[in-house]
């Protein structure tokens, strides 16, 4: 990474030797006529963050960012000009029949050993980085009975359980007027299904049902993943079945939720290695620092993550697969390159469903952050994977069964791939942001990274870290990794609450539902 430094003269990030473009650091822009430290002078204003050519690019010619083409220029576009949308042409994806399978596998790394946290150790060998106890439903009809619940068992009951950190209703759209029957139809269910399974959740089974819906409690709470010795009427309750009215229903629910409060009440804190951490890494509200800062920096922790024994996600389909040439030469074997082509090849034939292709992705958003197009977007996601092998690869809905790094097959929508992850079992979240979002999820804490140091600055109790630090020179890449790992450890432990937390933030929980609703 190349940056013209001068904290008073125009400053850009030109990440590549063959990149043809760089990035715009100075929080005002530069005006027409600036004068970068190497000669290159704008001929128009070019705002923080947006792309000024280095060369002239003639027309048809390939505009380079991360060393790879992000699109080709639509006329000829004059050295010192900003690079804006209109200029440029999307290039066509990689095809999927010819890649690399684990042809360029990196070496493994030394272990990291000695790291600990303080976790809350489940039956089932997972490790919860929090204790809170998830009440599951089976369709949205419940939803208003069981919300009062949760507000009243907070108010009434949480406070005489002082080892539990919250009660929270796992709520959502789906359960009937659905194609239950559907190939597609296993996607959220078994989302569902492991969502209930999460180690922040203990294993405490309660599921809250209205009775006569598609979706059956039995198909979220098989009989061979509930505690042994636990009768239907101790894990189940159908509102259907109630004859005492709303008020009777409420006093068996909040009766149900007291029996789990106790038995998490006896649960506490213990050492465990940082190889039970399962974090899944995510972006939202990205701009064109995000693959100069926080992603980098996330990927170093992952790299920490893996030598350390840990599990460590990163996801986003449309944003993966402009750079799945990359990916699956680094898989570690031909099998987990081949699960990879799969995830983007099913996901490339759901989009064509809808007559629409991975170019939808990006936002106004983005692009008011000089994200041109997906291919760029693209480039800078990919970082958050860091350098080691990818061990496997998790299909939407499923739980990881591996340590390592693995893909995990989402949409890019924060919302769904924040769900997906938590059914893939993580117990800790981190999400990177250049434009800014309050995102945060109930069931594990969310760690919050600006990929500026103005953001930060403006968001101070929302921003748990300044990746901005790194083009101001106050931090490397690598020492900002570590610190992330470490925070890691501290958010793990509970010695640190995340801004998310402190204020109770979250969204809801959002299915990935490909089947049919009737």
């Amino acid at each position: 990474m190349q940056l013209i430094e001068h904290q008073d003269s125009p400053r850009y990030i030109r990440l590549h030797a063959d990149d043809n473009v760089a990035i715009v650091v100075n929080e005002q822009g530069v005006a027409a006529g600036g004068q970068f430290p190497d000669g290159l002078v704008t001929i128009e204003a070019v705002p923080q963050s947006h792309k000024v050519t280095l060369v002239d690019i003639p027309e048809g010619g390939a505009v380079l960012r991360y060393g790879t083409v992000i699109g080709y220029a639509l006329k000829p576009i004059l050295r010192g000009s900003w690079v804006k949308e209109e200029l440029l042409s999307l290039p066509s994806p990689p095809p999927l029949d010819n890649l690399p399978l684990a042809t360029d596998v990196p070496p493994t790394q030394p272990p990291l050993e000695g790291f600990t946290f303080e976790g809350f150790r489940n039956p089932d060998g997972s490790v919860g980085t929090r204790n809170i106890l998830g009440v599951t439903t089976t369709v949205q009809c419940v939803t208003g009975v069981l919300d009062h619940c949760i507000e009243r068992a907070r108010k009434e009951l949480l406070p005489k359980y002082p080892y539990v950190d919250d009660v929270i209703a796992l709520t959502h759209s789906y359960g009937c007027g659905v194609a239950i029957n559907a190939p597609d139809a296993v996607v959220p269910i078994r989302t569902l299904r492991n969502i209930s399974r999460n180690p922040n959740l203990g294993g405490q089974a309660l599921v809250i049902s209205l009775g006569c819906e598609k979706l059956q409690a039995s198909q979220i709470m098989p009989d061979d993943e509930l505690p042994s010795g636990i009768d239907e009427e101790e894990w189940l309750f159908r509102l259907q079945d109630s004859n005492t009215g709303f008020s009777g229903m409420v006093e068996q629910i909040l009766g149900m939720i007291e029996d789990r409060l106790k038995v998490l009440n006896e649960r506490r804190r213990e050492p465990c290695p940082a190889s039970d951490l399962v974090v899944g890494m995510q972006c939202g509200g990205s701009d064109a620092f995000s693959g100069v800062t926080a992603n980098p920096a996330l990927g170093v922790a992952a790299d920490l993550l893996v030598r350390a024994g840990a599990t460590v996600m990163f996801s986003e389909n449309t944003e993966v697969r402009d750079g799945i040439h990359l990916l699956t030469s680094r898989a570690a074997t031909p099998e987990v390159a081949k699960a990879l082509v799969r995830e983007m090849d099913w996901y490339d034939r759901y989009l064509d469903r809808g007559m629409a292709d991975r170019s939808a992705n990006t936002t106004p958003g983005n692009k008011k952050g000089g994200l041109n197009n997906i291919v760029e977007k693209a480039m800078g996601s990919i970082a958050k994977s860091g350098s080691s092998p990818i061990a496997g690869v998790v299909s939407p809905g499923e739980r990881v069964k591996g340590k390592g790094l693995y893909y995990c097959a989402t949409p890019a929508s924060d919302f769904i791939c924040g769900t997906l992850q938590l059914a893939a079992g993580m117990n800790l979240h981190i999400f990177t942001t250049g434009r800014g979002t309050p995102y945060g999820l109930a069931m594990v804490p969310v760690i919050k990274v600006a990929t500026r140091t103005q953001l930060a600055e403006r968001w101070p109790d929302l921003i748990d870290v300044d990746a901005g630090r790194v083009t101001s020179g106050r931090m490397t890449l690598e020492e900002l990794g570590w610190e992330i790992f470490h925070l890691y450890l501290d958010v793990a432990s509970g010695r640190k609450k995340t801004w998310a937390e402190h204020h109770k933030l979250h969204n809801d929980l959002t299915l990935f539902n490909p089947a049919p609703v009737t």
